[in-house]
């Protein structure tokens, strides 16, 4: 009976460890929250060229390009996820600026506004 006892033994014990397992906690990705920062800089940045006047004449939200126009003067914008997660927002102009020399601050200041930072 002695023989049996000790591998028995500690088969229980294996048996009850085997069912003793501490799982991790989900641990979100850095930028989990990209696609909802996308689309608010999106937004934002086509609500800024429209709040100086330019009409969007091309759009592509899922390849982050948008182009405005006013007169001459061409605008376009640019958003970009970053490997770290966060947004980048550009706007490069072209065209006859001269017509409006303020046009480019004008619409960086309104894209602030519209991101909460201004």
């Amino acid at each position: 009976m002695k023989r049996f006892a000790i591998p028995l033994s500690l088969a229980l014990v294996a048996g009850t460890l085997g069912g003793c397992y501490v799982y991790d906690p989900y641990y979100y990705p850095y930028g989990y929250n990209a696609p909802a920062a996308y689309d608010r800089s999106w937004n934002a940045a086509v609500g800024a060229m429209r709040d100086q006047g330019l009409t969007i004449t091309a759009e592509d939200r899922g390849g982050g390009f948008a182009e405005g126009r006013r007169g001459n003067i061409v605008v376009r914008a640019k958003v970009i996820t970053q490997q770290d997660g966060r947004i980048r927002v550009e706007f490069n102009h072209g065209g006859s600026i001269g017509e409006d020399p303020g046009l480019a601050d004008r619409i960086s200041h309104a894209y602030e506004v519209r991101m909460g930072r201004a």
